[in-house]
């Protein structure tokens, strides 16, 4: 009878790259936490006890990937270094590249954030090597999918070049710092810092501290509750909804931003190039709007009291409030609206601006 060899015997066979890929597990007690990796899908999830890195490999180079543990900053680290000066990743369909300088720890890019790196100083941005990550033919064909699991109250900071973050439901002092990847968070607590090269980042159900910064990329977020939320991106809209803060700041170089149901005393809403819309749920301390090119809509509760001061170099102007004059020309209008409590400024280079009652 002829004789077949085992499966085991089969599994032994194929060479290292063909076998599954199993996860390799990181614990980390100490705190604060930073985990460095260039390429891969990174899932951050609640965890107990200490912060649990699970780590899997990709791609036909996997096993030249190295891992490093230790002490970097005054922060205990995982790092995942990659051979060579190109990275191979992405699909065939148009071309997508970014470059980046790594240090030889495996470091890169720097948040500054006193509260991740404690006493330490910043690292400068441009030691290391450049590296490209491409989806052109040739390169190191590797990445690491990551789960990061942490626990209530740490402090853990995530770099990642390219690839996406999916964060859910985690409570603690968490930083997210991308080249080029999306964003995506959902039910998270605490002080929650973004910042991302391009990308879009949507965030749902959040309730403490946020901060979201994109050099490009779209910014979603809802359902908001919180000290402080604070949006800046370079180039990209931002549309916001149920939002529940004690301040409020939207600054964006060019994009539309768009605003519904804001419960916030104090908002600063600033676009070099795009519309302004912002439905307010309650009074207001103190509100700022500016672009400069397009048009400015506020909507505002019937009890609003305010000192207002509304500027449109090219626009009409239209308020249904019952407004006290103070001083009006042809493009400036100051005035007192209901008790004079709080303090609105309205201004746009060129575009109309309308200051009106919400609908009952």
């Amino acid at each position: 009878m002829p004789r077949y060899p085992s499966l085991a015997g089969l599994l032994l066979a194929l060479p290292p790259a063909l076998h599954a890929q199993q996860p390799e597990r990181y614990t980390f007690d100490d705190d604060p936490v930073a985990v460095y990796n260039l390429v891969g899908d990174v899932r951050i999830e609640p965890g107990g006890g200490a912060v649990v890195v699970q780590l899997t490999r990709g791609g036909g180079d996997a096993a030249r990937l190295r891992v490093a543990q230790g002490e970097v900053d005054g922060r205990s680290t995982l790092r995942v270094v990659y051979p060579g000066d190109r990275i191979r990743y992405g699909s065939a369909d148009g071309h997508s590249s970014t470059q980046l300088r790594v240090r030889e720890d495996g470091t890169f890019g720097d948040l500054g954030d006193e509260h991740v790196r404690g006493h330490h100083g910043r690292r400068a941005r441009d030691e290391g090597r450049r590296i490209t990550i491409d989806n052109g033919p040739g390169g190191l064909d590797a990445r690491a999918n990551l789960l990061v699991q942490v626990p209530r109250g740490r402090r853990v900071a995530l770099f990642l070049a390219v690839g996406s973050v999916t964060v859910t439901n985690v409570d603690g002092e968490l930083a997210v710092d991308t080249h080029q990847a999306p964003v995506t968070a959902t039910g998270v607590k605490g002080e929650v810092s973004i910042d991302v090269g391009s990308g879009s980042v949507k965030v749902t159900q959040a309730e403490g501290d946020l901060s979201v910064d994109t050099g490009s990329g779209q910014v979603e977020v809802s359902r908001f509750r919180g000290a402080s939320l604070s949006i800046d991106t370079g180039s990209g809209d931002v549309t916001g909804s149920d939002l529940d803060s004690e301040e409020l700041s939207v600054d964006t170089g060019s994009g539309e931003i768009r605003l519904t149901g804001i419960a916030s005393p104090s908002l600063s809403l600033e676009t070099g190039s795009g519309g302004i819309t912002a439905d307010l749920r309650r009074d207001v301390a103190s509100l700022s709007a500016e672009t400069g090119s397009g048009d400015i809509a506020i909507h505002a509760p019937a009890s609003l009291g305010a000192e207002v001061e509304i500027e449109t170099s090219s626009g009409d102007i239209e308020t249904d409030f019952a407004l006290q004059v103070t001083r009006h020309g042809r493009d400036h209008m100051v005035g007192t609206i209901g008790d004079g409590q709080g303090t609105i400024a309205i201004e746009t280079a060129s575009g109309g601006i309308r200051l009106l009652k919400n609908p009952n």
